[in-house]
């Protein structure tokens, strides 16, 4: 595998949550400000809860950067919980809890197998570390990979496709990346204004009913050399290293790259991307991997976010100390996040490229970096002549 490893820490409502990003050459640019902007956009989106609209994620580099520039050595960051006054006494580190525990699991969410799992009595001790908000570290993390991609002519965005029945025309053709440019300002991050509004509405009428949706996110790569990844062995393809990272996304439930699954229903003759002189491409219904590498220019991948399984609308469950039937408890929660699902979403998909671009071209500094890719892309001009 590649040489960019990241672990996360910490609990929903616990002091802090900690990220630490391991393999960056030394010599990238890195700014708070430019981590913090990528958390304040998870934190938007039309649909969110209240929650939201009071964590302010705190950001802190904590090491592996030095004036302003990446060390070589492991990068650290830490985003405090700005509410952790007052939920100190429910999320002790040491001492006992205070709270009643939550024993009526919710039906969709980890609640029930983390609890007969770990043997334990309090749904908290398994949602706190369940819960989305883990994502705020990844995404902290993904910042400085996206920045390292930035610096190698590769750029990474997202937009929604989908929220609940309300989906951008399926014949739209896949946007250029300067036409996502103003994505962020909208609402529900949907860069079509038609298909935006009637995905505001449905958010609405759900709200309106206590329920919640999901929908379809798309992230796109642009200027992608080819041959990241590789053939040669099953964990080393880029597909699968892509839906493994998507699917390790809370809620998400299926990913696709290309048309995915609309492949299987057409001839053959229609369904792959014929090669054209100068090695371009004619289309994208691959979605830019082929043999488990990327082919060079747009990579595009789309993932299915299920329902919020916390409801106003309670879902019936079991209290697991009487063993009747019972509502499930309630935590705060979004009628809708899958806006910031295609932030989260966008930031997985940039480690794991960041990741296989280590791999490929490796280099303990930027330069160094650099200089193998373009001596590359060099070699790849010159095999299109």
């Amino acid at each position: 595998m590649g040489r960019l490893r990241y672990l996360t820490a910490g609990e929903s409502h616990g002091p802090a949550l900690v990220g630490i990003l391991e393999g960056l050459p030394a010599g990238l640019p890195v700014a708070v400000k430019s981590i913090s902007d990528e958390l304040a956009r998870r934190r938007h989106g039309y649909g969110r809860g209240p929650r939201m609209k009071i964590e302010r994620d705190a950001l802190e580099i904590l090491s592996g950067v030095r004036g302003g520039k990446t060390l070589g050595s492991p990068l650290a960051v830490m985003i405090r919980n700005t509410e952790w006054e007052k939920w100190g006494h429910v999320m002790p580190i040491e001492g006992e809890p205070a709270g009643r525990p939550l024993t009526r699991p919710r039906p969709g969410h980890a609640d029930l197998p983390g609890l007969l799992k770990y043997d334990f009595d309090d749904a908290r001790n398994v949602l706190e570390r369940a819960s989305a908000r883990e994502t705020a570290a990844r995404v902290a993390l993904a910042a400085v990979a996206k920045a390292l991609l930035a610096q190698v002519g590769v750029t990474i965005v997202s937009h929604v496709v989908r929220i609940g029945e309300a989906a951008v025309a399926p014949e739209g053709p896949v946007p250029a990346s300067g036409d996502l440019e103003a994505v962020d300002a909208s609402p529900v991050r949907c860069f079509d204004p038609d298909a935006e509004t009637r995905m505001i509405a449905a958010i609405d009428a759900a709200a309106a009913e206590g329920d919640s949706l999901g929908g379809i996110v798309e992230v796109l790569a642009y200027d992608l050399m080819p041959g990241l990844g590789s053939h040669v062995h099953w964990d080393r393809k880029i597909d699968g290293r892509l839906a493994g990272a998507l699917m390790a996304v809370p809620a998400i439930k299926a990913v696709e790259i290309g048309d995915g699954i609309d492949l299987a229903s057409r001839r053959g003759s229609l369904a792959h991307d014929e090669i054209e002189p100068g090695l371009a491409r004619a289309t994208n219904r691959a979605g830019g991997t082929e043999g488990g590498m990327t082919i060079g220019g747009t990579l595009r991948v789309r993932a299915a976010m299920k329902p919020l399984s916390t409801l106003k609308k309670r879902l019936r469950t079991v209290d697991m100390t009487s063993g009747e039937t019972a509502d499930a408890f309630q935590e705060r929660t979004d009628v809708c996040a899958v806006p910031a699902a295609g932030v989260v979403c966008e930031a997985v998909v940039a480690l794991v490229l960041a990741d296989a671009v280590l791999e490929t071209f490796g280099g303990d500094t930027l330069d160094g970096l650099r200089g193998s890719i373009e001596r590359f892309r060099a070699r790849i001009e010159d095999r299109a002549r």
